[in-house]
């Protein structure tokens, strides 16, 4: 895979607790169904509903956890088919792997390619993406002579709201 583009460089801020999540999840579906109408590629019912599973929360989900709850109200989905759509939904930008967890997270940019720095909470769980060009630029200047096909990095620690809260 090419190395992508940086086309934000902003932090998206860790969510307020309280924060109306629906409207990010809402706001996620109607940009993958529209990049794949632009793209000319099908969102299948299941490729919706597996991404609608990955952003219900901003803490990364697994595939089997995606996989109860599709097949919590009677369905029979195999796994093969949340991996299928998982494999779509990355390759189109919708969600990122998060490697040290084996799970996916949404993506707030899918219409901007870009390589990913996480912050993931390990209090409350929460991930953070941030995309900063100084980050990949220095990650891949790092190693001269060394093709980079991926630049992703996973930082681990403590969120501003669970560390305001573990002060309080």
């Amino acid at each position: 895979m090419p190395p992508r583009k940086t086309g934000h460089a902003k932090a998206q801020s860790f969510p307020a607790p309280n924060h109306d999540h629906a409207a990010c999840a809402t706001d996620a579906l109607a940009r993958a169904e529209r990049l794949c109408r632009a793209r000319g590629v099908r969102f299948t019912e299941i490729r919706r509903c597996v991404l609608k599973a990955i952003w219900q929360s901003h803490a990364p989900i697994g595939a089997y956890d995606i996989l109860a709850g599709l097949n919590a109200k009677g369905a029979r989905h195999a796994p093969m088919v949340v991996y299928r759509a998982l494999e779509f939904l990355q390759a189109n930008g919708f969600v990122h792997r998060v490697a040290s967890q084996n799970a996916f997270i949404g993506c707030a940019h899918p219409d901007e390619g870009h390589d990913s720095q996480f912050l993931i909470c390990r209090k409350c769980g929460t991930v953070a993406e941030i995309a900063n060009a100084a980050v990949s630029t220095a990650l891949a200047n790092a190693a001269p002579g060394f093709a980079v096909e991926s630049r992703t990095v996973e930082i681990s620690g403590v969120c501003p709201h669970c560390k305001d809260h573990s002060h309080a």
